[in-house]
């Protein structure tokens, strides 16, 4: 797997003290940018999310679980092993537990088992649009394919990142 560049830049002003704003850059903040693939990925966190304190002990008890196909996927990205990006596991986010949260995108993943009630498929509607109304993607991976297939699910991942989060002019 190539490697993540890291790239920053520390200053959103130009040259002069005095001189305006950058375009897109947050008031005295830093913008991280890394590279996958050639492709320039800029990093769009999601601040300030709302979080629901009732629900961290069952978080706690959801990482402990065991979940086969999250285990296996948490193998493939802790300890930054996936282009050095910070996956968190189990995340609260207002009155949802995610899978796979990574703050410096604004992105959750989850990883979808079968099911064939229409209710889990209404809330899983109903979650995406909260999450996004946050301004945070949500990337679902089927549980079949991180069971059969965790190259494909890791390119998978990968391009999508490039697709949401790329810049368009490659290195």
């Amino acid at each position: 797997m190539p490697q993540a560049i890291e790239l920053s830049e520390t200053s959103n002003r130009g040259n002069a003290p005095n001189s305006p704003l950058l375009e897109g850059c947050p008031q005295g903040g830093v913008v991280n940018k890394f590279v996958i693939n050639n492709t320039i990925i800029v990093q769009k966190p999601t601040l300030d999310l709302p979080y629901n304190p009732r629900l961290k002990e069952k978080a706690k008890t959801l990482r402990k679980a065991r979940n086969l196909p999250e285990v296996l996927f948490w193998m493939q990205v802790s300890k930054r092993k996936f282009h050095k990006i910070d996956f968190d596991r189990q995340r609260v986010i207002g009155n949802y537990i995610v899978d796979f949260y990574v703050k410096k995108l604004g992105l959750v993943i989850e990883i979808d088992g079968v099911s064939h009630d229409h209710k889990v498929a209404c809330d899983k509607v109903r979650r995406d649009a909260y999450l996004r109304n946050l301004g945070i993607n949500v990337y679902r991976i089927p549980v079949g394919d991180v069971m059969k297939s965790m190259d494909r699910v890791m390119m998978g991942l990968e391009n999508y990142i490039i697709e949401k989060y790329g810049v368009k002019d490659e290195l």
